[in-house]
């Protein structure tokens, strides 16, 4: 690739992170980029629950990479994978063949963690990708399908969801599926008993959203309680079957579908030394997010481990680290472009919220030290959550899908859709 002159930066991932560093840099002149992802668009994961639930559509949290740099001068869009890494070399191998570099940028973000165990992971239902909310959506309308034309055997364990997982992607997807439960299922298949479906959630820790504060992982348990939802904390999952879940304590739960959302780890492109990485698949990075032992591969979002004093198994995993990270890499690259020093990323805590349903959600703010639940707490939830997403097309609709299913309690996006028998 000529570069005239100018510096290529190749960034791995169009996630949080490496979307925020490209739009960045988006048409500066001393930087040619190349913004590689295995899919053509930016997804928003966390709103990926209410396409699962059917609240959403897949288009209003999924945004295609071409359009969102259709004016740039200086990034080009590469679809597919990189299977490697030669530091040497400063070169990629991927799957539409060699590619040089000056600058590396891993922003790979994280996978569904299940822990080593395969039979888990064949069985149940992550929810990392538009593609899986898709298929978790798709799965659970068969399952009430079959359930009306009475090809399901016991009704009961096909009707049940379960959901692994107490942080905030566990408590959002729970409340939804009540609220589905209650609004819109009983209204779509009158002809089931929508009684006999539980919605069970199961956390191993001993609280629901662990990392945050005790009154906010109080109420967001007493809300999904008071919507139906089975919260089981200290649960943790030994195996599952396909219709059995059993339990490290030998309790058995029947379903069969189950969502995992229990952890995740960090994934990122063979070629990087074993001493770096730690073990739940993160890159250990200086404070500038340079790999340690680098002179030019950084690592941004949730696939980057940057011990502190305070955090010394690294941030937490959130949006708002990957794009303050990414907003640091930015300046200090255009700062090495003029000969400056590169300064390093500071990481500064905004809080944590989450929420469970209508006029439900808790927030915890860093400062002023502030906890706070309920209706406004809601409100704060969906105005930040609309001012991320991309667009202001996707805002309006998301904004009007939301303000539809207030005012109507329901919300229906059930469609089934087949694969096509080739011929």
């Amino acid at each position: 690739m000529d570069n005239d002159g100018r510096k290529h930066l190749v960034i791995i991932g169009a996630g949080f992170a490496g979307l925020k560093l490209a739009r960045k840099l988006n048409n500066h002149p001393d930087f040619q980029i190349t913004l590689i992802d295995k899919n053509n668009y930016h997804q928003f994961q966390p709103l990926l629950y209410q396409v699962a639930s059917a609240n959403l559509d897949a288009s209003n949290v999924s945004f295609p990479l071409r359009n969102i740099f259709k004016r740039s001068k200086n990034v080009s869009i590469r679809i597919g994978e990189v299977f490697g890494i030669n530091q040497e070399t400063n070169k990629l191998e991927t799957s539409f063949g060699r590619l040089g570099y000056d600058y590396l940028i891993i922003a790979t973000g994280a996978i569904t963690n299940f822990f080593g165990n395969s039979q888990i992971e064949s069985r149940t239902f992550p929810m990392k990708s538009t593609l899986e909310a898709l298929q978790i959506r798709n799965t659970m309308i068969q399952h009430f399908e079959d359930a009306l034309s009475s090809k399901l055997a016991d009704i009961e364990t096909s009707l049940s969801i379960v959901v692994v997982g107490g942080g905030p992607t566990g408590v959002e997807m729970s409340g939804a599926l009540a609220e589905l439960k209650r609004d819109t299922l009983p209204l779509e298949y009158p002809e089931l008993d929508f009684t006999k479906m539980q919605v069970i959630l199961l956390e191993g820790g001993p609280k629901l959203l662990g990392t945050m504060s005790k009154v906010s992982s109080q109420k967001s348990e007493s809300y999904l309680k008071d919507m139906g939802v089975t919260v089981m904390t200290n649960s943790l999952v030994k195996e599952y079957d396909g219709h059995t879940i059993i339990l490290q304590n030998g309790t058995s739960i029947e379903s069969s579908l189950v969502i995992w959302a229990a952890g995740v780890k960090g994934t990122y492109p063979a070629g990087i030394p074993t001493n770096t990485v730690t073990a739940n698949q993160q890159l250990k990075t200086e404070q500038n997010n340079l790999l340690i032992g680098s002179k030019n591969i950084f690592v941004l979002g949730d696939v980057a481990m940057m011990e502190s004093e305070e955090f010394p198994k690294g941030y937490p995993q959130l949006a708002s680290v990957a794009i303050g990270q990414a907003e640091n890499l930015a300046n200090n690259f255009i700062r090495m472009a003029k000969g400056q020093a590169i300064l390093p990323y500071k990481f500064v805590d905004k809080g944590s919220m989450a929420t469970v349903g209508r006029n439900k959600a808790v927030v915890d703010m860093a400062w002023p030290k502030w906890s706070f639940q309920g209706f406004f707490a809601w409100l704060v939830w969906m105005g930040l959550h609309l001012f991320l997403l991309i667009g202001f097309k996707n805002k309006i609709v998301v904004f009007i899908n939301w303000v539809y299913k207030y005012f109507t309690f329901r919300q229906s996006l059930s469609l089934l859709f087949k694969p096509l028998a080739r011929k």
